[in-house]
């Protein structure tokens, strides 16, 4: 299983969002970076096509990811881009 959620690296210990697989480690060996948070500014940088893609396909966002996520919108895009037949 795949989730979605925050890698500390760099001089900084700055914190990354990346695809992992759920029985690494959180320092470990990531599938895909899709975006960077900084909780100092408030700012974040995601790849939003990347996130939507591993979302289709089921990866699971842990709870931080998800409120980082929702605050930028990713989640409506989400919802534009899924067609329901009933």
């Amino acid at each position: 299983m795949v989730k979605l959620r925050l890698k500390r690296c760099g001089r900084k210990q700055r914190a990354t969002i990346v695809a992992i697989d759920v029985r690494c480690r959180r320092e470990g060996r990531d599938l895909r970076k899709v975006g960077f948070y900084d909780p100092i500014n408030n700012q974040t940088h995601l790849n939003v096509p990347a996130i939507l893609s591993f979302l289709e396909r089921g990866a699971q966002p842990t709870g931080t990811v998800h409120d980082i996520s929702k605050k930028a919108g990713v989640f409506t895009q989400l919802s534009l881009n899924q067609t329901k037949f009933y």
